[in-house]
């Protein structure tokens, strides 16, 4: 990640009664401040973080970070000097970490920003001591994940040259946590531990939202909830413990008989084995709707509710729309102008996620720029 300014992101401005919307993002932000005071009670005395990096996951980073501040949150993570720069101007005293770490010639803007970079190099740490000013830092240590970090031979030459620093935090990241029994977690755990004796004092951090419900519970000094936060279930083996975050609604555009035979969408992937009724809905791969929820005999196919009944994603997922086949949903709420959940209570994130071929991450972050968005409990 680099820390050029990035495009202005177009935020269709309508009105909730706007009949140009064609599809609505709502955001629950009461739901948000609850998962995290879930997630800070789950955190044995740590205190809790909240990861908001990439635009708070896809629902909006001013308004998400509000949230959390009302909720009690004082400590963030994002990914780069840039999203570091548009937190601080939500969050004026709050401590914000930079994951990314020092990229080169950055440290004038991390310095004006008040952002503490997560240090993952002897080299880092020495740039960033070069300012002259004992700046504060966190220490980065690498346990597994071979991504970013220093490795653990390096802990005792990373330790003598922190001494320039003024270190605030020593963390690591685990690289299966959502698995319960993955054996290097445990493996990370005495790693990290190795390395956090040199920098006594320091408050340590390794838990993400997963690996706050391990057995070993790793919460230490900060835990750093990300993906919990907004609705994604940290615990894939069990009942999401959180509340769902985000719903996404879409309008029907057209709606037609088809007969039997007929074709739908790009390359004639689907066609109907009976007399059908279809509708079109005005969302696409363009704003998010991922082309792996294309219809396919071979895998589950996406689905939207249409007046509480289930149907089915027909033909290929284009750039622009979908196709569903409404046959059984009620013909007043399959009529052209009508609402269709693709996402909320009855179609959770990670069923969404796995009828696409994805995660529910990925769901979120994509979230296009065409929907219009709805913030609640702001």
């Amino acid at each position: 990640m680099g820390i050029n300014e990035p495009a202005a992101r177009l935020r269709p401005r309508t009105e909730p009664s706007d009949p140009a919307e064609t599809g609505v993002l709502i955001v629950d932000l009461a739901a948000l401040a609850d998962n995290w005071r879930t997630m800070a009670r789950l955190s044995g005395g740590a205190e809790c973080g909240a990861v908001v990096k990439a635009d708070a996951y896809g629902l909006g980073l001013a308004p998400a970070m509000r949230a959390l501040l009302s909720a009690g949150c004082r400590t963030f993570f994002v990914a780069n000097v840039v999203e570091g720069e548009a937190a601080r101007a939500v969050a004026h005293d709050a401590t914000i970490y930079v994951l990314d770490g020092l990229v080169p010639g950055a440290a004038p803007r991390l310095v004006a920003a008040d952002l503490i970079p997560s240090l993952g190099s002897l080299g880092e740490i020495d740039e960033w001591a070069a300012t002259g000013r004992k700046p504060k830092a966190a220490i980065h240590f690498d346990t597994g994940m071979n991504r970013f970090g220093i490795p653990i031979s390096e802990a005792a030459q990373a330790a003598e040259r922190a001494r320039h620093l003024a270190p605030t935090l020593v963390m690591s990241h685990f690289v299966s946590s959502q698995l319960r029994d993955a054996p290097c977690n445990a493996r990370q755990i005495e790693q990290f531990l190795d390395a956090r004796a040199r920098f006594a004092g320091v408050p340590a951090s390794m838990a993400n939202s997963s690996a706050v419900f391990l057995p070993q519970r790793p919460h230490f000094d900060l835990v750093r909830p990300g993906y919990a936060l907004f609705g994604g279930n940290p615990t894939p083996y069990a009942e999401c413990p959180v509340r769902p975050v985000a719903r996404l609604k879409a309008r029907i555009l057209s709606t037609r008989e088809i007969e039997p035979g007929a074709c739908v969408g790009y390359d004639a992937l689907w066609s109907a084995p009976k007399r059908t009724r279809i509708a079109t809905i005005g969302v696409g791969y363009a704003d998010g709707v991922p082309v792996g929820a294309t219809s396919c005999k071979e895998k589950p196919t996406g689905e939207a509710l249409v007046g509480g009944v289930r149907c089915p994603f027909i033909g290929r997922v284009s750039m622009d729309y979908v196709v569903l086949d409404v046959s059984e949903a009620p013909r007043e709420a399959a009529q052209r102008g009508e609402w269709v959940e693709l996402l909320g209570d009855g179609i959770c994130l990670e069923e969404a996620a796995s009828r696409a071929g994805t995660i529910g991450y990925e769901i979120l972050t994509r979230l296009g720029a065409r929907f219009s968005r709805r913030y609640l409990g702001a």
